[in-house]
Protein backbone atom coordinates (compact mmCIF):
# COMPACT_ATOMS: atom_id res chain seq x y z
CA UNK A 1 0.00 0.00 0.00
CA UNK A 2 1.21 3.26 -0.54
CA UNK A 3 3.30 4.85 2.38
CA UNK A 4 3.47 8.64 3.66
CA UNK A 5 6.72 9.42 1.88
CA UNK A 6 5.17 8.07 -1.35
CA UNK A 7 2.57 10.12 -1.07
CA UNK A 8 4.16 13.07 -0.70
CA UNK A 9 5.35 13.17 -3.85
CA UNK A 10 1.88 12.39 -5.50
CA UNK A 11 -0.52 14.89 -6.86
CA UNK A 12 -4.48 16.56 -8.03
CA UNK A 13 -3.94 17.07 -12.08
CA UNK A 14 -7.10 19.31 -13.00
CA UNK A 15 -7.92 19.44 -16.61
CA UNK A 16 -10.04 21.82 -17.87
CA UNK A 17 -12.27 21.03 -20.69
CA UNK A 18 -14.58 23.25 -20.49
CA UNK A 19 -11.91 25.49 -21.58
CA UNK A 20 -10.86 23.71 -24.65
CA UNK A 21 -7.92 21.79 -22.88
CA UNK A 22 -7.07 18.39 -24.12
CA UNK A 23 -5.44 15.35 -21.99
CA UNK A 24 -3.44 13.23 -24.14
CA UNK A 25 -0.29 10.41 -22.79
CA UNK A 26 3.02 10.09 -23.85
CA UNK A 27 5.39 8.10 -22.87
CA UNK A 28 3.66 7.84 -19.40
CA UNK A 29 3.85 11.49 -18.93
CA UNK A 30 -0.11 12.95 -18.42
CA UNK A 31 0.04 15.98 -21.06
CA UNK A 32 -2.47 19.09 -20.99
CA UNK A 33 -2.76 21.04 -23.55
CA UNK A 34 -4.83 24.35 -23.97
CA UNK A 35 -7.01 25.15 -27.23
CA UNK A 36 -3.93 26.80 -29.35
CA UNK A 37 -2.02 23.04 -28.38
CA UNK A 38 0.43 24.96 -26.43
CA UNK A 39 1.48 22.31 -23.45
CA UNK A 40 0.05 23.59 -19.86
CA UNK A 41 0.99 20.77 -18.05
CA UNK A 42 3.30 17.69 -17.83
CA UNK A 43 3.51 15.32 -15.42
CA UNK A 44 4.46 11.82 -14.58
CA UNK A 45 1.82 9.28 -14.03
CA UNK A 46 4.12 7.90 -11.30
CA UNK A 47 3.09 11.53 -9.72
CA UNK A 48 -0.55 11.38 -10.27
CA UNK A 49 -2.83 10.31 -7.13
CA UNK A 50 -6.12 11.89 -8.75
CA UNK A 51 -7.15 13.06 -12.41
CA UNK A 52 -9.94 15.47 -12.26
CA UNK A 53 -11.89 16.51 -15.76
CA UNK A 54 -14.03 19.77 -15.62
CA UNK A 55 -16.04 19.40 -18.79
CA UNK A 56 -17.00 17.37 -21.93
CA UNK A 57 -14.54 15.33 -23.00
CA UNK A 58 -13.83 12.32 -24.73
CA UNK A 59 -12.02 9.25 -22.57
CA UNK A 60 -9.54 7.10 -24.72
CA UNK A 61 -9.05 3.63 -23.65
CA UNK A 62 -5.31 4.82 -23.02
CA UNK A 63 -6.49 7.20 -20.81
CA UNK A 64 -8.24 4.12 -18.36
CA UNK A 65 -5.50 1.88 -18.91
CA UNK A 66 -2.80 4.28 -17.40
CA UNK A 67 -5.09 5.04 -14.46
CA UNK A 68 -4.98 0.90 -13.46
CA UNK A 69 -1.95 0.61 -14.48
CA UNK A 70 -0.23 3.95 -12.16
CA UNK A 71 -3.44 3.46 -9.75
CA UNK A 72 -4.60 6.56 -9.65
CA UNK A 73 -8.69 7.74 -10.16
CA UNK A 74 -10.60 9.65 -12.68
CA UNK A 75 -13.15 12.05 -11.42
CA UNK A 76 -15.64 13.45 -14.45
CA UNK A 77 -17.33 17.12 -13.26
CA UNK A 78 -20.05 18.78 -15.31
CA UNK A 79 -19.52 22.80 -16.08
CA UNK A 80 -20.63 23.80 -12.78
CA UNK A 81 -17.89 21.27 -10.90
CA UNK A 82 -20.60 18.66 -10.38
CA UNK A 83 -18.87 14.91 -10.66
CA UNK A 84 -21.10 12.86 -12.56
CA UNK A 85 -18.83 10.19 -13.38
CA UNK A 86 -15.84 8.04 -11.86
CA UNK A 87 -13.07 5.42 -13.01
CA UNK A 88 -11.83 4.10 -9.86
CA UNK A 89 -8.39 2.88 -8.63
CA UNK A 90 -9.39 0.96 -5.60
CA UNK A 91 -7.44 -1.57 -3.69
CA UNK A 92 -9.55 -4.84 -4.50
CA UNK A 93 -9.77 -7.87 -2.89
CA UNK A 94 -9.57 -6.43 1.05
CA UNK A 95 -12.25 -8.93 1.75
CA UNK A 96 -11.08 -9.14 5.81
CA UNK A 97 -11.16 -5.76 5.85
CA UNK A 98 -15.10 -5.41 4.63
CA UNK A 99 -15.83 -8.97 6.81
CA UNK A 100 -14.71 -6.30 9.50
CA UNK A 101 -16.58 -3.73 7.90
CA UNK A 102 -20.02 -5.66 7.76
CA UNK A 103 -19.86 -7.17 11.07
CA UNK A 104 -19.44 -4.04 13.63
CA UNK A 105 -22.83 -2.25 14.71
CA UNK A 106 -21.40 -0.23 17.49
CA UNK A 107 -21.36 3.41 18.06
CA UNK A 108 -17.59 4.31 19.43
CA UNK A 109 -16.53 5.38 15.66
CA UNK A 110 -19.59 7.64 15.12
CA UNK A 111 -19.26 9.06 18.76
CA UNK A 112 -15.47 9.75 17.83
CA UNK A 113 -15.91 11.48 14.68
CA UNK A 114 -18.38 13.45 15.51
CA UNK A 115 -16.33 14.91 18.66
CA UNK A 116 -13.80 15.40 16.22
CA UNK A 117 -15.76 17.77 14.01
CA UNK A 118 -17.46 19.55 17.15
CA UNK A 119 -13.86 19.84 18.58
CA UNK A 120 -12.44 21.61 15.54
CA UNK A 121 -15.92 23.36 14.82
CA UNK A 122 -14.82 25.08 18.21
CA UNK A 123 -11.06 25.87 17.09
CA UNK A 124 -12.13 27.29 14.47
CA UNK A 125 -14.72 29.72 16.53
CA UNK A 126 -11.62 30.06 18.87
CA UNK A 127 -9.85 31.92 15.81
CA UNK A 128 -12.29 34.81 15.91
CA UNK A 129 -10.21 38.03 16.76
CA UNK A 130 -12.76 40.21 18.00
CA UNK A 131 -15.41 37.84 20.12
CA UNK A 132 -18.55 38.87 20.67
CA UNK A 133 -20.10 37.67 23.63
CA UNK A 134 -22.53 35.35 21.51
CA UNK A 135 -19.21 33.89 20.05
CA UNK A 136 -17.68 33.57 23.78
CA UNK A 137 -21.22 31.57 24.69
CA UNK A 138 -21.25 29.86 21.84
CA UNK A 139 -17.19 27.78 22.11
CA UNK A 140 -18.59 27.43 25.82
CA UNK A 141 -22.03 25.12 24.43
CA UNK A 142 -20.09 23.25 21.86
CA UNK A 143 -17.32 22.26 24.15
CA UNK A 144 -19.97 20.72 26.33
CA UNK A 145 -21.71 19.38 23.21
CA UNK A 146 -18.24 17.29 22.13
CA UNK A 147 -18.25 16.02 26.08
CA UNK A 148 -21.91 15.03 25.24
CA UNK A 149 -20.97 12.78 22.07
CA UNK A 150 -19.26 10.13 24.80
CA UNK A 151 -22.23 8.12 26.05
CA UNK A 152 -24.83 9.75 23.10
CA UNK A 153 -27.24 7.32 21.03
CA UNK A 154 -26.97 7.76 17.17
CA UNK A 155 -30.70 9.90 17.53
CA UNK A 156 -28.62 11.96 20.36
CA UNK A 157 -25.23 12.02 18.24
CA UNK A 158 -27.34 12.89 15.49
CA UNK A 159 -29.28 16.16 17.11
CA UNK A 160 -26.09 17.11 19.14
CA UNK A 161 -24.49 17.73 15.78
CA UNK A 162 -27.22 19.17 14.01
CA UNK A 163 -27.31 22.04 16.81
CA UNK A 164 -23.55 22.57 17.20
CA UNK A 165 -23.66 23.18 13.38
CA UNK A 166 -26.03 25.24 13.70
CA UNK A 167 -24.21 26.92 15.91
CA UNK A 168 -21.33 27.00 14.94
CA UNK A 169 -22.13 28.42 10.95
CA UNK A 170 -24.33 31.33 12.60
CA UNK A 171 -21.24 32.56 14.15
CA UNK A 172 -18.44 31.77 11.55
CA UNK A 173 -20.37 33.08 8.76
CA UNK A 174 -21.95 36.29 10.55
CA UNK A 175 -21.89 39.94 8.52
CA UNK A 176 -21.73 37.71 5.19
CA UNK A 177 -24.72 37.36 2.81
CA UNK A 178 -26.09 34.13 3.77
CA UNK A 179 -29.30 32.46 4.94
CA UNK A 180 -28.12 29.44 7.04
CA UNK A 181 -26.72 26.48 6.05
CA UNK A 182 -29.12 24.99 3.88
CA UNK A 183 -26.90 21.97 1.68
CA UNK A 184 -27.73 22.13 -2.16
CA UNK A 185 -30.58 24.36 -2.58
CA UNK A 186 -28.00 26.78 -3.00
CA UNK A 187 -29.74 29.57 -2.21
CA UNK A 188 -26.58 32.19 -1.57
CA UNK A 189 -23.57 32.14 -2.82
CA UNK A 190 -21.75 30.70 0.39
CA UNK A 191 -24.22 27.74 0.41
CA UNK A 192 -23.18 27.06 -2.96
CA UNK A 193 -19.16 27.76 -2.77
CA UNK A 194 -19.21 24.95 0.65
CA UNK A 195 -21.56 22.78 -1.53
CA UNK A 196 -18.64 22.88 -4.21
CA UNK A 197 -15.59 22.97 -1.54
CA UNK A 198 -17.29 20.11 0.29
CA UNK A 199 -17.34 18.02 -3.11
CA UNK A 200 -14.06 18.53 -3.64
CA UNK A 201 -13.39 17.41 -0.12
CA UNK A 202 -15.21 14.20 -0.86
CA UNK A 203 -13.64 13.12 -3.52
CA UNK A 204 -10.14 13.43 -2.16
CA UNK A 205 -11.17 11.58 0.89
CA UNK A 206 -13.03 8.63 -1.38
CA UNK A 207 -9.48 8.54 -3.20
CA UNK A 208 -7.91 8.37 0.50
CA UNK A 209 -10.06 5.30 1.36
CA UNK A 210 -9.85 3.32 -1.50
CA UNK A 211 -6.13 2.67 -1.35
CA UNK A 212 -6.92 0.56 1.35
CA UNK A 213 -9.95 -1.13 -0.42
CA UNK A 214 -13.12 -0.11 1.86
CA UNK A 215 -16.60 -0.38 0.86
CA UNK A 216 -17.39 2.85 0.77
CA UNK A 217 -21.23 2.25 1.24
CA UNK A 218 -20.70 0.77 4.43
CA UNK A 219 -20.97 3.57 6.97
CA UNK A 220 -20.13 3.90 10.63
CA UNK A 221 -22.49 7.08 11.42
CA UNK A 222 -24.74 7.59 8.45
CA UNK A 223 -26.85 4.29 8.36
CA UNK A 224 -26.71 2.90 4.64
CA UNK A 225 -28.38 4.47 2.06
CA UNK A 226 -29.43 3.08 -1.59
CA UNK A 227 -26.23 4.83 -3.58
CA UNK A 228 -24.65 6.96 -0.83
CA UNK A 229 -21.11 6.15 0.19
CA UNK A 230 -21.54 6.73 3.85
CA UNK A 231 -18.73 5.84 4.86
CA UNK A 232 -16.67 9.14 2.61
CA UNK A 233 -19.65 10.99 4.00
CA UNK A 234 -18.33 9.53 8.08
CA UNK A 235 -14.75 10.49 7.14
CA UNK A 236 -14.99 14.12 6.17
CA UNK A 237 -17.09 15.07 8.95
CA UNK A 238 -13.46 16.16 11.25
CA UNK A 239 -12.10 17.65 8.14
CA UNK A 240 -15.26 20.13 7.08
CA UNK A 241 -13.95 23.19 9.14
CA UNK A 242 -10.90 23.18 6.39
CA UNK A 243 -13.60 24.67 3.77
CA UNK A 244 -15.02 26.60 6.27
CA UNK A 245 -11.96 28.37 6.81
CA UNK A 246 -10.78 28.85 3.54
CA UNK A 247 -14.62 30.26 2.13
CA UNK A 248 -14.60 33.02 4.89
CA UNK A 249 -10.49 33.74 3.80
CA UNK A 250 -11.30 34.11 0.19
CA UNK A 251 -14.54 36.42 1.01
CA UNK A 252 -12.75 38.52 2.81
CA UNK A 253 -9.58 38.69 0.17
CA UNK A 254 -12.80 39.55 -2.23
CA UNK A 255 -11.95 36.25 -4.48
CA UNK A 256 -15.37 35.47 -3.79
CA UNK A 257 -18.05 38.07 -5.20
CA UNK A 258 -21.39 37.88 -6.08
CA UNK A 259 -20.51 39.07 -9.77
CA UNK A 260 -18.55 35.45 -9.99
CA UNK A 261 -22.49 33.96 -9.92
CA UNK A 262 -25.26 33.57 -12.26
CA UNK A 263 -29.26 33.56 -10.45
CA UNK A 264 -31.61 30.92 -11.83
CA UNK A 265 -34.80 30.43 -10.14
CA UNK A 266 -33.53 32.02 -6.96
CA UNK A 267 -30.41 29.58 -7.33
CA UNK A 268 -26.96 30.28 -7.58
CA UNK A 269 -24.38 28.80 -9.78
CA UNK A 270 -20.97 29.62 -10.71
CA UNK A 271 -20.21 31.22 -13.76
CA UNK A 272 -18.16 28.45 -15.91
CA UNK A 273 -15.39 30.83 -16.80
CA UNK A 274 -14.99 31.33 -12.86
CA UNK A 275 -14.49 27.59 -12.09
CA UNK A 276 -10.84 27.54 -12.18
CA UNK A 277 -10.25 30.80 -10.03
CA UNK A 278 -12.42 29.01 -7.12
CA UNK A 279 -11.21 25.46 -7.68
CA UNK A 280 -7.46 26.93 -7.07
CA UNK A 281 -8.18 28.40 -3.84
CA UNK A 282 -10.67 25.52 -2.76
CA UNK A 283 -8.52 22.97 -4.01
CA UNK A 284 -5.11 24.57 -2.12
CA UNK A 285 -6.83 24.66 1.04
CA UNK A 286 -7.59 20.71 0.88
CA UNK A 287 -3.60 20.00 0.06
CA UNK A 288 -2.51 22.08 2.41
CA UNK A 289 -3.66 19.19 4.95
CA UNK A 290 -3.14 16.35 2.51
CA UNK A 291 -0.74 14.74 4.72
CA UNK A 292 -3.05 15.02 7.38
CA UNK A 293 -6.04 13.32 5.59
CA UNK A 294 -3.51 10.71 4.48
CA UNK A 295 -2.26 9.94 7.90
CA UNK A 296 -5.66 10.01 9.93
CA UNK A 297 -7.22 7.44 6.92
CA UNK A 298 -4.00 5.67 7.51
CA UNK A 299 -4.38 5.34 11.34
CA UNK A 300 -8.47 4.79 11.28
CA UNK A 301 -7.34 1.67 8.47
CA UNK A 302 -5.09 0.19 11.13
CA UNK A 303 -6.91 0.96 14.23
CA UNK A 304 -9.78 -0.85 12.45
CA UNK A 305 -8.05 -3.82 11.46
CA UNK A 306 -6.38 -4.54 15.05
CA UNK A 307 -9.57 -3.92 16.72
CA UNK A 308 -7.73 -1.01 18.40
CA UNK A 309 -9.34 0.94 21.44
CA UNK A 310 -11.32 4.18 20.74
CA UNK A 311 -8.77 6.02 22.25
CA UNK A 312 -6.06 5.04 19.84
CA UNK A 313 -8.08 6.43 16.43
CA UNK A 314 -6.41 9.16 14.99
CA UNK A 315 -7.89 12.81 15.76
CA UNK A 316 -7.73 15.65 13.26
CA UNK A 317 -6.93 19.00 15.07
CA UNK A 318 -7.93 22.22 12.78
CA UNK A 319 -5.32 24.86 14.09
CA UNK A 320 -5.89 28.59 14.42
Amino acid sequence: MLSLPDFREKNIVICFASEGQKVSFKNDNLIIKDAEENTVLQATCHKIFSLWIAGSISITSGILERSKKFGFSIYMLSHSCRPYGLWNSATEGNFLLRRKQYDYNELDIARHLVCNKIMNQTEVLKGVRSKSQGVKDAIDKMTEYAQQTSAADLQTLLGLEGVASRLYFSHWFEGMEWNGRKPRTKIDIVNTTLDIGYTYLFNIMECMLNLYGFDLYQGVYHRCFYQRKSLVCDMVEPFRCIIDKQLKRAYGLKQMQKEDFKEQKGQYFLKVEKNKDYTRWLIQSILEHKEDIFSYVQEYYRCFMRDKSIKQYPVFVMKE
